[in-house]
């Protein structure tokens, strides 16, 4: 049986190798792409996102969710990381295609009314519409397969702040209800993510054996490679949301500790993904009655791009 997944996303390079990664993917059945702010504007989100699955011919429903945070001032969209168009400034053409009249939340709430226990949200943006799904139908809560989210850190310093992952700094507050609400949560943070970097070896083969989807990739990396390159000493760049693919596909590529995870909302701290381990106790209650996040702390990086290789050039 293949594995029902909802993916949201603000693409973003590294949301289109993960999504290309999941299209290509046997063993998954992508039921929609849902869109939020973050890499850039949600209506540029929505657009990209009907890019990439015109770029790779299938028939995805893209549903637009939430344009700003739901409680603090919108951060500037990293246009240095990304490109202003999201895809590395490489002016791809406007899609055809449009998206559904739902709004995100609504489509989320709809497929996992639809298909109740079956279904996984692979989160790769802020999480947003995530918390206004709940805000709809707190029930889905129960409903849903998983949560598989690219975002926080444990352990690892942050990229938006010494604390904070990005996608979890653009809505705490949202990121505070994911983590708190009774569903399970796994967490693909920088904590792993950081572990794995892929370079132009690896884009330039999948390229010669995947020329639309590979060249697509290539072309839309080398702004993003850049980036990495000049302000880390690694030939390549971290593969953040595409990581969250390959949990799903094998998760014995992972380590894992469990705990539950809060969410700091203010202050120095903003955006912060505080883990508790499990099996300890502190005098501060802010965790206590909150259910385990599963959270990645080391991978195999090498069997790891071995299956993004092999997927991709299948």
């Amino acid at each position: 049986m293949t594995r029902k997944i909802i993916i949201d996303t603000d693409p973003g390079v590294d949301d289109a190798m993960a999504i290309f990664f999941a299209f290509q993917a046997k063993e998954l059945e992508v039921l929609g792409l849902t869109t939020v702010f973050g890499n850039v504007p949600v209506s540029l989100a929505t657009d990209n996102a009907l890019r990439l699955t015109e770029i790779a011919g299938v028939d995805v429903p893209v549903a637009e969710g939430v344009s700003v945070p739901s409680v603090i001032a919108p951060r500037p969209h990293p246009d240095f990381v990304h490109g202003t168009d999201g895809f590395g400034n490489i002016d791809w053409p406007a899609p055809k295609g449009k998206a559904v009249t739902l709004s995100a939340a609504e489509f989320i709430v709809e497929q996992v009314r639809k298909y109740p226990g079956e279904v996984t949200i692979v989160a790769l943006a802020p999480l947003g519409n995530l918390a206004k799904a709940l805000e709809l139908d707190p029930e889905i809560a129960n409903l849903v397969d998983e949560v598989v989210l690219m975002g926080g850190t444990a352990h690892e310093f942050g990229n938006v702040s010494p604390v904070a992952e990005a996608n979890v700094i653009n809505d705490p507050h949202a990121a505070d209800k994911v983590f708190t609400a009774s569903w399970q949560v796994t967490m693909i943070g920088l904590d792993v993510t950081h572990q794995v970097v892929i370079g132009n070896t690896i884009l330039e083969r999948i390229k010669e054996k995947q020329p639309e989807q590979g060249g697509f990739l290539y072309d839309c990396a080398q702004h993003y490679i850049k980036f990495y390159s000049d302000r880390f000493p690694i030939d390549g760049c971290y593969f953040h949301d595409a990581s969250t693919i390959a949990y799903l596909l094998d998760p014995s590529l992972f380590t894992l500790e469990r705990g539950p995870i809060r969410v700091a909302c203010e202050g120095i701290a903003l955006g912060q993904t505080i883990f508790a381990p499990e099996g300890l106790s502190y005098p501060e209650p802010h965790w206590e009655g909150i259910p385990s996040t599963q959270v990645c702390m080391e991978v195999d990086d090498e069997r790891l791009l071995k299956l993004y290789e092999e997927t991709m050039t299948a």
